[in-house]
């Protein structure tokens, strides 16, 4: 079953109605919840998670929660459609904000992702690892929770802040 609650949402594919299911939760601010099984068909969902987005804004982020996205549906859950992928969103004037939860075991962010640029630059080149490169560029906070299957992304606004030019 497919639900919507949001003002003025993206046209939606029928294809996906069957995995993609919406919930609002009302508290100081809107938190939009989104619940998908594990899929890369992420066209639609990158579209609801961008609607509040300003355009100048979107290209930078649509590159980084996809990124995110295909990390929690292929290594999260190992791309089993019975498991399912949780983002929860909230766009403020000072802030944006999402929550991606797989339902995998979760993983040591440290093996990948390193402080030390010259360890890090090692990454460049391989097949694993450059995503939570790329997520440390684009957002401001990139944090784990301590088990590693859910993923806090944050963009921070300010007077006169410029998307990254990817």
């Amino acid at each position: 079953m497919f639900s919507i609650s949001l003002q003025s949402p993206p046209a939606v594919s029928t294809e996906v109605t069957h995995m993609v299911s919406i919930s609002l939760q009302r508290s100081m601010q809107t938190l939009h919840i989104i619940n998908f099984s594990s899929t890369l068909f992420l066209r639609p969902i990158l579209e609801l998670l961008l609607v509040d987005i300003p355009p100048a804004f979107r290209a930078e982020l649509r590159l980084g929660l996809q990124e995110a996205l295909v990390n929690a549906a292929r290594h999260g859950n190992c791309l089993d459609p019975h498991k399912s992928v949780r983002v929860q969103f909230a766009v403020t004037p000072r802030r944006y904000l999402w929550i991606i939860t797989d339902q995998g075991q979760g993983f040591n962010c440290q093996k990948v992702y390193t402080h030390d640029p010259t360890l890090a630059a090692g990454y460049v080149h391989q097949e694993c690892g450059r995503g939570v490169l790329m997520l440390k560029q684009i957002f401001d906070e990139v944090v784990w929770n301590e088990q590693g299957n859910q993923l806090r992304l944050c963009k921070h606004l300010s007077e006169g802040c410029r998307p990254l030019v990817v």
